[in-house]
């Protein structure tokens, strides 16, 4: 794949780069190296007044950044302004908690003088990030590595370079030390090297279950630490006590965030049959009244998807389902045109045979499924080889104990929508990954977590 800026909209390639030779790879290489001893030893202080100081320039830039992630990817601008923001937030929240989080952890139990735990870097960490959020997903792994004192390699999404680009200079001009925070413009067959490098030290991805596999059976073999963030399959469970209104309008939301290509979109709703009917009807209305155009408009509420082959994986998953015996409540068709959108798509009448009913769809298709109780609705649930995020709406105490105790996923939200926060863990479970992003678990992933007995 070409590292280009490629307008979804439009099919146009407004830009294309120069990948970095075997040389500046190296070159980059040894700087961050270099950058690793040294920075380790600076103090939280001078670190949060870094992190601070790049929050203050995205401020700055919000308006140029937003701009760039949705002329690479495609997201309607208003939510990359808001991306950008959160990037911003982000940044500030680990600079003022970092210092918190990492503190030594005292045992006074032992029979030693004294024994505690310390949380110490372990150097270059490198990142392999994906392109549907491609400040945010960045910044997650960034900003609590080098508050920590680690230093960072990413390795982009080839259809984002200029977001990329912009991020490496973000730190620069936030007053980072050379080689804390550098882009690397490759392609993925250069990262095997990368991994087995012995100065690089660790490494996390977020993107397909492919190529989680492929990064951790490397890092496995050289025995350094991987977290992985993969695909998700998020249910969006319905019962009849739920706020009938605001789950619609969640749930709509929910799945349509980014254009249906998240993670942690809600993807397949399972509906007590008790209220299904008129879940579907309310859904159906909602979605239909969404409007699908150019993204940089505000007026519209999606996009086209970031890529042409994302648009015909989804299309191929929706005729599947369509030849199976699904039926079509809105939607269900590409988009004639320039540019590469899907219509925003609800089916139900899902069954085991089809694609969709495992498969995650990445793009705005809901799939409705019907369950008799909440037993069952937990077993579609965890019918899935994916474990990342879980919705389910009922004010019902004694379901959500047992939506909570019972849903196989890293993260359970009751009558709200899967969301990423600074102060909450993030990540998943079976084939969605290992480790944690975000808050206490995220910030000690990279760390040399140094048991310490003194007599």
């Amino acid at each position: 794949m070409p590292i280009a800026t490629i307008n979804p909209a439009t099919g146009e390639t407004l830009e294309t780069f120069e990948p970095h030779d075997d040389a500046e790879v190296e070159r980059r290489l040894a700087l961050a190296d270099a950058a690793a001893k040294t920075f380790r030893h600076t103090s939280f202080a001078e670190r949060a007044s870094l992190l601070n100081r790049a929050a203050d320039l995205i401020d700055e830039d919000v308006e140029e950044l937003s701009r760039t992630m949705t002329l690479e990817m495609g997201k309607p601008v208003a939510q990359a302004r808001a991306e950008a923001k959160k990037c911003a937030g982000g940044l500030r929240w680990f600079a003022e908690h970092a210092e918190g989080l990492l503190v030594d952890e005292e045992f006074p139990g032992t029979a030693a003088k004294r024994s505690f735990v310390t949380y110490q870097p372990i150097g270059t960490v490198l990142a392999v990030m994906p392109w549907n959020f491609p400040m945010w997903q960045v910044i997650r792994f960034a900003a609590p590595a080098v508050m920590l004192g680690n230093v960072g390699l990413l390795k982009h999404a080839s259809n984002v370079p200029r977001t990329a680009l912009h991020l490496e200079d973000l730190f620069t001009r936030a007053g980072a030390p050379e080689g804390v925070f550098q882009t690397l413009l490759i392609g993925s067959g250069k990262v095997e090297a990368l991994l087995r490098d012995d100065r690089v030290k660790a490494a996390t991805l977020t993107g397909s279950e492919g190529a989680g596999r492929a990064v951790a059976s490397v890092a496995g073999s050289e025995i350094k630490k991987t977290v992985l963030e993969l695909g998700g399959s998020d249910p969006f469970i319905v019962m009849p006590s739920a706020d009938m209104e605001r789950a619609v309008e969640i749930g709509v939301r929910a799945r349509m965030q980014n254009n249906g290509q998240s993670c942690i979109c809600a993807k397949r709703f399972i509906l007590h049959e008790g209220i299904a009917e008129e879940y579907e009807e309310r859904y159906a209305s909602a979605m239909a009244k969404l409007a699908t155009g150019d993204p940089l408009d505000e007026s519209n509420d999606l996009g086209p998807l970031a890529t042409a082959s994302g648009r015909d994986e989804v299309a191929e998953q929706v005729e599947d389902a369509k030849a199976k015996g699904a039926r079509v409540l809105v939607g269900g068709a590409a988009i004639d045109g320039p540019g590469w959108y899907y219509s925003a798509t609800a089916l139900t009448g899902i069954t085991p045979e089809m694609r969709v009913y495992r498969d995650e769809v990445f793009g705005p298709v809901t799939t409705f499924f019907h369950a008799a109780d909440i037993d069952e609705a937990i077993a579609i649930a965890n019918d899935s080889p994916f474990g990342l995020g879980s919705n389910a709406w009922t004010r019902d105490e004694s379901e959500q104990k047992k939506l909570i105790a019972e849903l196989e996923a890293g993260m359970v939200f009751i009558n709200w929508m899967v969301t990423s926060y600074y102060d909450l863990p993030f990540g998943g479970v079976k084939r969605s990954g290992y480790g944690r992003e975000l808050a206490g678990p995220g910030i000690r992933e990279f760390a040399n977590t140094k048991t310490v007995w003194v007599d």
